[in-house]
């Protein structure tokens, strides 16, 4: 079986979920640190819950794991498990074994109208940096040149984009791009790409759509 079958990760609202396939715990942790080795930026900073299955695991195997993820900048909070001895092991080590839950009006809020999941940076991206996910991705913070945004939905950014960005990279072109200093050095929405023009007054929050085929970009208000 290939990593990309021992592993699936996905967005939730305390950071990144991983689940791990049924197989030999070498075998899939292996699987896990290859991945984040293929995609340093991606998981720098990260929170990350890992739900394991029915793994029995005890303290030597999950702390050593926990060192090994802390020392590429991601913090495991959480282990999800079918297994009694690795719940305790991971409430010794002061680990979350359930993930919170949200009241209907967040559910709501989090799903959005076309129910596709979206993941929350909270920080500045900056040189090197590469984040790359399935669904929508919101950054709280700029992009700074030299960082790159990769989203199979819309991207929105709380801040200044001047580095790459490309949403819609599964070809979805209903994808758009929001920032309130729309200034990329590239922008890409599906198969479409352009380099912002050189700016000229104060910046405004802009929002980036595709339009008769072209890339657009208009004024981004309310509504």
């Amino acid at each position: 079986m290939s990593n990309s079958g021992l592993l699936q990760i996905k967005g939730i609202r305390d950071g990144l979920m991983v689940t791990l396939a049924d197989a030999a715990w070498p075998v899939v942790r292996t699987a896990l640190l290859n991945r984040i080795e293929e995609q340093p930026g991606f998981f720098q900073g990260a929170r990350l819950a890992l739900d394991v299955g029915n793994q029995v695991l005890h303290v030597a195997e999950l702390s050593e794991l926990r060192d090994k993820l802390s020392e590429n900048g991601i913090t495991l909070w959480a282990v999800i498990s079918n297994s009694p001895t690795t719940e305790t092991t991971s409430q010794n080590l002061g680990l979350a074994t359930r993930l919170h839950k949200p009241r209907p009006q967040e559910m709501q809020t989090a799903r959005g109208i076309d129910d596709e999941a979206a993941m929350w940076v909270s920080k500045t991206l900056r040189s090197g940096t590469r984040i790359e996910f399935a669904g929508h991705i919101v950054i709280f913070g700029d992009v700074n040149p030299g960082a790159e945004v990769i989203a199979g939905g819309s991207v929105i950014v709380w801040g200044r984009l001047r580095g790459v960005v490309h949403a819609g990279a599964q070809g979805n072109a209903d994808a758009v791009v929001c920032a309130l200093d729309l200034s990329p050095t590239q922008l890409r929405i599906a198969g479409e790409i352009a380099v912002a023009p050189r700016r000229e007054g104060k910046p405004q929050p802009e929002i980036a759509r595709m339009k008769n085929g072209r890339l657009h970009a208009e004024a981004w208000t309310p509504g």
